[in-house]
């Protein structure tokens, strides 16, 4: 698979060399069951090793500085159209998963590095307009195997995006790619992720139920009193109002939503830790033999069950919230059906790509690619025939 010859000086000697290397640091650091830097499989295309940086850390830092990790800023989390300042968008969604994340991962003596880059990857092929936007293009493209977001991912990092002369895509690990492959439900390996993929996915969900929460309270979707009906919000609020007194609505709704995170992350580091000593889980190995480890507890579970069962019913499908779904969903379809009239409005990249792999999937590809705002600005000029 390899593309290029790597530049001679890149295989001389560093004339720097770290005092303690990174496999040292990790046989220092890393517990038994989690995924060290050294036994990577490698990348589709080989390159050579950094001198100072790991596998994962250049995953990382490569993930970073791509236009779609870049973009996740114009894409809004749940709440599209321009309700304020204050809520999540994808890219404010996805640092507060890594941040998580990397708090479990340090406190399992996990790969850190991979989670992060795993963590920084996760949403990456969200399109404009959250779900609605996904739906729409899923729709769009039935016939050709559908939209995932996940699985989009995939196709932006391995196809779409061109930062390097010897490949296309960002050549990423291995690890990294089948971690992001579990999420789209095509890893074919049959077997368990690693726990830092295990641990990304858990720290998502922890991220956006609390996250979501807060954005409907700030956005007048939600009042506290509502939210009192669930279990998980209600204890969170008793035990905040123990160690606090007269707090204002949005001290105690701020406080609350640090109480959430860190119950569930607690729950998590102990039942975590308790399957991993009942499974005897020593090595990386056995991660992937193993019933699933980075587990909720049981009454955890059921809470946590009845906020999102809540959330579902009360904000993401709150009357404002479906008006505002349904007109981004509306101009994202026809603007799916007017470059499918006239492909010679895609940009001239795009065009070259459609003889390469079919018009619709390339116009789901450019659309994917959009921020919200890119998105309106484009539908306004299609619809005035610019």
């Amino acid at each position: 698979m390899q593309r290029f010859s790597p530049d001679p000086r890149s295989l001389a000697p560093n004339p720097w060399t770290p005092s303690f290397s990174l496999a040292e640091r990790e046989a220092a650091l890393l517990a038994p069951y989690a995924m060290p830097s050294r036994t990577t499989r490698g990348r589709p295309y080989a390159e050579p090793p950094h001198a100072y940086r790991g596998p994962f850390q250049r995953d990382r830092d490569r993930i970073i500085h791509s236009a779609a990790y870049r973009r996740l800023s114009g894409k809004t989390q749940v709440f599209t159209g321009e309700p304020g300042d204050y809520h999540r968008t994808r890219l404010t969604h996805t640092i507060e998963v890594a941040s998580i994340a990397r708090t479990i991962g340090r406190a399992l003596r996990l790969n850190e590095d991979l989670i992060e880059a795993l963590a920084l990857l996760h949403d990456i092929g969200h399109p404009p307009f959250g779900h609605a936007g996904e739906d729409t293009l899923d729709a769009a493209l039935a016939s050709e195997g559908g939209f995932d977001h996940n699985r989009h991912a995939l196709r932006i990092v391995e196809h779409l995006e061109y930062r390097y002369p010897g490949f296309a895509g960002l050549n990423l690990s291995v690890e990294v790619l089948e971690g992001q492959a579990f999420r789209d439900g095509k890893d074919a390996s049959q077997v368990r992720p690693l726990v830092e993929v295990q641990v990304v996915d858990a720290a998502d969900s922890i991220a956006y139920d609390a996250h979501d929460a807060d954005d409907a309270l700030e956005l007048g979707l939600l009042r506290l009193d509502e939210l009192a009906e669930v279990a998980l919000w209600r204890e969170a609020v008793a035990r905040v109002r123990r160690r606090f007194v007269d707090l204002a609505e949005s001290e105690l709704r701020r406080a609350v939503v640090h109480e959430l995170i860190d119950y569930r992350v607690d729950d998590l580091l102990r039942e975590t830790t308790a399957r991993i000593g009942r499974f005897g889980v020593d090595s990386p190995a056995a991660v992937r033999l193993a019933p699933w480890l980075a587990a909720t507890g049981d009454e955890a579970a059921a809470k946590k069950a009845d906020l999102e069962a809540f959330l579902y019913d009360r904000v993401y499908r709150h009357p404002r919230v479906m008006d505002v779904r349904r007109a981004a969903q509306a101009k994202l379809a026809e603007m799916f059906a007017a470059y499918e009239r006239r492909p010679d409005l895609l940009p001239e990249g795009f065009r070259r790509r459609a003889d390469e792999v079919g018009l619709r999937r390339t116009i789901g590809d450019y659309l994917a690619g959009m921020t919200d705002r890119f998105a309106l600005a484009q539908y306004d000029r299609l619809a005035n025939g610019n």
